[in-house]
């Protein structure tokens, strides 16, 4: 299959099956529509979030797909195969938000800040994912790029969120799913300022953490009841698992400054309603951060600052391994490992088609 959809069951997000692609061929796109190809993507538990939370924040509506299934987004780069819009030429290369597909269409538009998809579909959908960025040339660090650039955007965001507020307070900050990129990012800042960092995750990904020297402590998840952390403290949760997040806030109670929800790693885990002591839990939505920082900072300087911090995490990461798959069935492999938590957390998937 030349051209294809990895689609993703919406109830259960470990069935997946191969398709053919829903994009149209290059004589029958519409005025204003580009048929881009993609050429590589990171598969990451920012991912799995995506395909957790795809009904609750809009991430299924993005690239539609037969009933009952979704294609979950990914960050990498594409390049115009074909072209019915004003501006966009055959060959231009572009950075963003990608369905996990050989090919898909946009109505690309240029604008003041780079190049929108301004599809009716994707209108009232956060901003900050319609916008694409041009590449014109491959880069020694575009795989570097396609995976941290939006894990560790939200990192940079929680901890600039974080010392905004004067971290609530805390004198410790506790991350579950420790072990995915974007709390290792955010614990690297957070180390990097003088916070203290509790690391939560699963016991094979202990002494990974501990080797880091980011944390002040690491557990696994069977070790709650027993860490210690000095008061008052903030949870910030990637994993989504109501047990984790039920189990610290009985472990600390009033001691919890600020309890956020960021992400769902433990997407399969079940819900949980009861009431918990401490703080009501609180969205962090980095589109929300993002839209700030804008009208305070100017996007120019805002994406001098990120660039920065994102080079000092990479040459900070050397631990970081890069392995590449290829083609569609290195996308399944790829999803596959990383939606069963089987990916290892030293290392990076990239799928190269």
């Amino acid at each position: 299959m030349t051209r294809w959809d990895l689609l993703i069951d919406k109830t259960d997000l470990t069935r997946t099956q191969l398709g053919p692609s829903q994009a149209p061929r290059t004589d029958v796109l519409a005025e204003g529509q580009v048929l881009l190809a993609v050429e590589r993507f990171a598969v990451t538990a920012n991912n799995v979030t995506y395909g957790a939370m795809g009904d609750a924040f809009g991430y299924w509506r993005f690239f539609p797909a037969p009933d009952g299934l979704g294609r979950v987004p990914v960050w990498g780069f594409a390049r115009v195969e074909a072209s019915r819009a004003e501006g966009i030429e055959p060959g231009l290369r572009l950075f963003g938000y990608l369905p996990m597909s050989s090919h898909f269409v946009a109505d690309l538009v240029r604008t003041r800040g780079g190049l929108v998809d301004a599809a009716p579909h994707r209108a009232q959908l956060p901003p900050t994912y319609n916008q694409y960025a041009e590449a014109p040339d491959p880069a020694p660090t575009d795989d570097h790029r396609a995976l941290l650039r939006p894990l560790f955007g939200t990192s940079w965001l929680i901890d600039d969120f974080l010392e905004e507020a004067g971290d609530f307070g805390a004198r410790t900050v506790i991350l579950t799913s420790a072990s995915s990129k974007t709390a290792l990012g955010l614990a690297f800042r957070l180390k990097q300022r003088g916070v203290a960092v509790v690391g939560l995750t699963s016991p094979r990904n202990v002494d990974f953490l501990k080797g880091l020297d980011w944390f002040a402590a690491v557990a696994a998840y069977d070790e709650i009841e027993t860490v210690t952390a000095q008061s008052p403290v903030v949870i910030v949760d990637f994993a989504g698992n109501a047990d984790v997040v039920g189990r610290l806030h009985r472990r600390f109670g009033d001691a919890i400054a600020h309890s956020a929800i960021v992400g769902a790693t433990h997407w399969e885990a079940p819900p949980d309603d009861a009431a918990l002591p401490g703080p009501a839990r609180a969205l962090f939505f980095a589109p929300d951060q993002i839209r700030k920082r804008f009208a305070e900072w100017g996007a120019e300087e805002f994406d001098r600052r990120f660039t920065t911090n994102l080079a000092a995490f990479i040459a900070g990461s050397p631990w970081l391994t890069l392995r590449t798959l290829e083609g569609a069935d290195g996308a399944v492999r790829a999803w596959d490992e990383t939606v069963r938590g089987a990916a290892a957390a030293d290392t990076g998937l990239i799928v190269r088609l």
